[in-house]
Formats: structure tokens, C-alpha cells, sequence
């Protein structure tokens, strides 16, 4: 208990931290966004539809101090700004558009990876030799490839060249959204070949890790004890090896989980699916300020929450965490 209490005031100062630099970093950043909106225009504005917009958006002459408890008490009430890039709609409005697809996507793409990489690395560490080791160089070279190149590959050929896929976008043009058969056939029809390359290209480092964890945990005296009491390999294998050889995996895997509200960036660049990082993209695109600190601010909280989870699962599958805490 004490353990878990130690770390929740870890992370309550940790996203204090977080939200003091998130508010820092973009006004100590050169520049004006109002400026930068109307650049556009090449000096056609009017100084008074600046002073409008300055008002509108927040951007006054008030002391830092006195912006950092404004900025605080929004949080407070869920107020995370207007988007500049995407105005009239606020920060929130355009986050809460983009996170389904994004944590769909990524989200599932993570997990698939995660587990058959896991699996695989369990198996090839337990049995090496066998004839799963020569998944890993295969496996190996796809995660060497950056899951851009990898996207416009698979997107030249699969969807360009064969129409295995659709090209880009998250869903038909003109597929309405909501639940039902054809707007679901459709977003997973374009979701196959975005989470593909991003599972494809994750395996290997999943299997690679595991794999090495297991024979390193093999020669632990649990595992020499629970082969001399004559348990099943199996057994040994899952509640004994694998069970030890996952923690620092799943520590990693509860660090990609909390990025997958940051999205793959690129991938979603390439293949033109609508989600956050493609927002942020946009964001620092358009020197849209409160959008970039909307979506930084979601990644902390996600990335917080998937570590606090570990340590849960931590406390849960390591008897030691327990008992010395």
C-alpha cells in the first residue's frame, strides 16, 4: 500500500510538472500566433481585428503569473482554449474528434503487436534453436524499417498498384458515420493497411526483447527448482519463466500504450487518417498554440495513467513488490 501511495504523489507532481511546462514552453517560443494567422493576409488586416482576435484567444499583457493561475483555473473547469488552425471549434472539440481514431488504430495496432511479439519471443526464447529462430531475422528487418517508408511502400503497392486497400482516409467519403455495418466495414477496410505496417514493423523489437529476457531467466533457480519437481515445460514455461521474463516488457508496453494517444505521426501523414498526431502535426504546422498544448497535455495524462497501470500490474504479478512495501 505504501508502495502505491509513494507513487500516486509521484505522479501527481509529475503532471504538475508537466502542465507548468506546458504552459511555459509556447510563450517562451518566438513569435506571435495572431501574426502568424494573418500572415496570409500580408498586412490587410486591420490593427483592431488583431486586438479582437488577441482578446478572443487569450493573448494579453497580463503578468506570467497572473496567466499561469488563468491557465490553471480553464484546466480546472475542462477549458483548454479555441484552436487556432481550426476556428471557430475549440481544442477540445478537435481533440475529442481525433482521439477515437487515433486510439482505435494505434490503440489495437499496439496491443496486436505487443502480444503476438510477446508470444513469439516467449516461444523462441524457451525452445531456442528451434526453428522459431529464424523468425528473428526476419522479424528484425522489418523493424528496421521506419513505419513511414514502410507505409508508402505498402501503400504504393498494396493499395497504388494491386487496390488490395484504399489509398487514404480513415472511411469511404460517402459512408455516414455511427454505428453500423457499413461505416464500421468501412473504417476497418481503411484501418487494415496503416495498423499493418505498424504492427509488422513492431514484432520484431517485442520478440527480440522477450526472447532475451526468457533465456536470461532460465537459468534462475526458481526455474532449475521447478524442473527438478518434475513440472510440466509448459507450466514452467508460462507461470515461472515467462511470468519473470515479462515485467521489464511490460513496463515498455505500458510506455508505447501511453503514446498511442500521440499517434504514429508519420503513418497517419502518409495514408492521410484523420487522428491526433496528424492533428499535432497540423498544430505545429499553424503555430496553433492552444492545440499543441491540448494534445501535449493528453499524451502526459495518458502516458501517466499506462505507468501507474504498470505498477499495478507490477504489484500484482511480483510478490516482492509486496512484501518489502
Amino acid at each position: 500500500m505504501r508502495y502505491l501511495i509513494r507513487r500516486v504523489l509521484f505522479y501527481i507532481l509529475t503532471l504538475w510538472a508537466a502542465i507548468t511546462l506546458n504552459f511555459a514552453i509556447p510563450r517562451l517560443m518566438p513569435g506571435n500566433p495572431i501574426d502568424a494567422m494573418f500572415a496570409r493576409f500580408r498586412g490587410q488586416v486591420p490593427p483592431s481585428a488583431t486586438v479582437a482576435f488577441a482578446k478572443l484567444f487569450g493573448l494579453n499583457h497580463a503578468s506570467i503569473m497572473s496567466q499561469y493561475w488563468t491557465y490553471l483555473s480553464s484546466l480546472a473547469h475542462g477549458n483548454l482554449g479555441i484552436s487556432f488552425s481550426y476556428y471557430p471549434s475549440t481544442t477540445y472539440q478537435v481533440i475529442m474528434t481525433a482521439l477515437p481514431w487515433t486510439a482505435v488504430l494505434i490503440g489495437v495496432a499496439t496491443i496486436i503487436s505487443f502480444v503476438v511479439g510477446t508470444a513469439l519471443g516467449i516461444m523462441s526464447g524457451w525452445w531456442r534453436g528451434s526453428w522459431m529462430d529464424s523468425l528473428l531475422p526476419i522479424t528484425t528487418f522489418f523493424g528496421s524499417i521506419p513505419y513511414f517508408w514502410f507505409g508508402l511502400l505498402a501503400a504504393f503497392f498494396l493499395a497504388d498498384q494491386l487496390h488490395w486497400f484504399p489509398l487514404s482516409g480513415a472511411t469511404g467519403t460517402t459512408t455516414p458515420i455511427g454505428l453500423n455495418w457499413s461505416f464500421i466495414a468501412s473504417a476497418t477496410d481503411h484501418a487494415i493497411l496503416p495498423a499493418g505496417t505498424i504492427v509488422v514493423s513492431s514484432i520484431g523489437g517485442w520478440m527480440l526483447g522477450m526472447r532475451n529476457m526468457m533465456i536470461t531467466t532460465q537459468a534462475e533457480d526458481y526455474v532449475v527448482l521447478a524442473e527438478a519437481k518434475g513440472l510440466s515445460p509448459r507450466r514452467i514455461m508460462v507461470a515461472y519463466a515467462a511470468r519473470n521474463a515479462i515485467l521489464p516488457t511490460l513496463a515498455t508496453f505500458a510506455m508505447s500504450l501511453g503514446f498511442v494517444v500521440s499517434g504514429a505521426i508519420l503513418t497517419e501523414i502518409v495514408f492521410s487518417y484523420p487522428g491526433l498526431g496528424y492533428v499535432l502535426f497540423q498544430a505545429v504546422t499553424n503555430d496553433d498554440f492552444p492545440l499543441m498544448q491540448g494534445v501535449f497535455l493528453m499524451i502526459t495524462v495518458a502516458v501517466l495513467a499506462a505507468n501507474f497501470l504498470a505498477d499495478l500490474a507490477y504489484v500484482a504479478l511480483d510478490p516482492r513488490t509486496r512484501l518489502t512495501n
